[in-house]
Formats: C-alpha cells, structure tokens, sequence
C-alpha cells in the first residue's frame, strides 16, 4: 500500500526526472507540455531539464516539435512526429466539442469548407494568425477577422489534421503551417500508448487520473491501462519508489502538467490554500512544489522571483531553484 507520503513524492520523481535534454526529448517524456501561454511552456520544458530557452524557437524552426490542441482541447507542444497519431485520437473529438461556438461565431459549414480549400494555397510560408485570416479573406472565404472567430477557425482545422502552431513569427506571436501528410494511426493504439507514457511521466496514478488529465472517457482510459504494472490501491507505476534524500523542489510555471495531471489534487495542495493556485475560471497559477506537494506560489519582480510560501519555510529550500528560474527568464527575454 501506498501511503499519503509517499505517493506525491514518488509522482513528482517520475515528473521531473532528468535524461534527454532536447525540447523533442522532453515533450516526448512529459507528454506533451502545456502550451497556451508561451513563457509558461519554457518554464514546464525548464523544470524538466531544459538548460537554453533559445533551444524552444530552434527546435519549432527545425521542424522537431509543433504545438495543436490535443489532450482536454488544450494546446500541447509535442515532438511533430506525435501530432498526426494523437491527433487520430483527439482531433474529432475536438472538432466536435467546438461545434456550437463555431455557428455562434458565423463558421458556417460553407465558410468552414472554404477555408479548408484555400488554406494549402495561403500557408506557403508560416503567418501569424491575423496575416492568415486576412489571406483567406483576400481568397472570398468570409471571416470574421476580430473577436473569438480567427481562433475557433485555426483550432478546427488543426483538429482536422490541415495546420498546426510552429515557430514564432513574432515575438510572442504564433506561426501557422501546413501539418506534413503522414500515416493513418489506430485510436486504440495511440490511446495505449499515450497511457504508457502518461504512467511513466505521472505514475503512480490510475485510469480515472489519467481521464482527467487528457480529456478521454474513464472507459477509454481503462482499456488504455490494460498490461501496465500495477504497485497497488488502483495505481500503475513504472519504475521504483525513490529512496530518501534531499528534497526535489521546482518552481513550477502557470498551467504545469503536474498541477493539471489527476483526477484530484487533494494530495499536493492542501486545501486552505487551494485558491491561491486555482484562481478560478480555469487559471492555474505558479507553485513552489516540495517532494509533490505544492507549498506556496511565485511571481517575477521585474527580474527576481519572489516565493510566497503559504506558511514559514526557510529561504535556502527554495533559493538555488529560484536562480535557475532567474538566469533562464534572462534567456527568455534576450533570446526569445
């Protein structure tokens, strides 16, 4: 049996083990990294063993990873080789769930079918989201070019396979491209591998977590854990308890897999504190995570970060991990 103690620890060892230093390497262990909020994606690859911030743009450029909107319709940066399978197991579902807002936002099916036919002829080079919707409109496909429709249109044809997110084409300004054609993938097959990494990446935890964390029913999720190792109380692991020693301590960035990756976060965050993470209306904010357990959050001041532990704790816990996250903003901000 597992107990209260344990299991946070262990699961934040196998989060934040090192080993594969590429952006590539990385989203493929996490996997997939939370990438709506650009800044917060580097800090997740940071956490995870990434040294350069510079290397996010260059692995986009050099075509190693895209970003779409995959688990829980949320944009994850993956390895590009992993976008077309896991898109066979997210894509329609997504498309699906997004239906309503579309005919609110004026996507019509016709305007929908125009700009899947003109968008091969407009991505001849990655543009930024405006530029693209201005080139559809230059071609009669007729959107709306302010408000939520720009966004709800990118995300439908993403969903369909046709364009992902690649490099930045300004700063802080996504780049659209044609996705590459690639091979048809099994759903059941990409939904059990999916479950395996999940387990190595967030284990020990169980189906039930593991629907949570991607979007996918309890159903899905139960057929996916089929043949991985169980260690007990319902929960697949791979890989051993760590032993004792010193704390593992991480400044965690908004939106962190870690924070996003359970069914319940009762375990990691207490609950007197919960609303100093979970803001409410979907925000996550930054944590200060101990062995697994989420003991306080952090903001920049201009170029420091300033912990806010929820109760005392001594300064030296947390201040090598606070350089760390110091010395790669620098890079972010020069390089990114």
């Amino acid at each position: 049996m597992i107990d209260d103690d344990q299991l946070p620890r262990w699961r934040m060892h196998s989060q934040f083990r090192t080993g594969g230093d590429t952006v590539a390497e990385i989203a493929a262990r996490a996997p997939g990294i939370q990438a709506q909020d650009a800044g917060a994606a580097r800090l997740g690859l940071r956490a995870r063993g990434l040294a350069e911030a510079a290397a996010v743009q260059r692995a986009y450029r050099a075509g190693e990873v895209v970003s779409s909107w995959l688990m829980r319709g949320t944009l994850h940066l993956v390895p590009a080789g992993e976008l077309r399978p896991l898109l066979a197991l997210f894509g329609q579902r997504n498309v699906a769930a997004g239906a309503r807002r579309r005919r609110e936002l004026g996507l019509t099916e016709a305007v929908l079918a125009r700009a899947l036919a003109a968008l091969p002829e407009v991505l001849t080079e990655p543009l930024s989201r405006a530029e693209l919707v201005a080139r559809l409109n230059e071609r009669g496909v007729g959107v709306e070019p302010t408000g939520q429709a720009p966004a709800h249109l990118t995300a439908y044809a993403a969903g369909l396979g046709v364009l992902c997110r690649g490099a930045e084409v300004a700063p802080r300004e996504p780049g659209y491209q044609l996705l590459p054609p690639g091979e048809e993938a099994d759903p059941a097959d990409v939904a059990a591998e999916l479950a395996a990494r999940y387990v190595a990446a967030f284990g020990p935890a169980g189906p039930a977590d593991f629907a949570a964390w991607s979007g996918l029913t309890l159903t899905v999720g139960r057929r996916a854990f089929a043949g991985l190792p169980e260690v007990g109380d319902g929960l697949f692991a791979t890989g051993e308890l760590p032993e004792e020693g010193e704390p593992l301590v991480r400044l965690l960035g908004a939106y962190d897999n870690y924070l996003l990756g359970y069914r319940d976060r009762g375990l990691m965050l207490d609950q007197r504190h919960a609303k100093r993470i979970n803001a409410g209306g979907g925000v996550v904010r930054p944590a200060l995570v101990v062995d697994g357990r989420v003991l306080g959050s952090w903001r920049r001041d201009g170029g420091t970060v300033v912990v806010e532990p929820f109760e005392p704790l001594p300064e030296e816990l947390w201040e090598a991990e606070a350089a760390a996250v110091e010395s790669f903003w620098v890079q972010m901000r020069t390089n990114c």
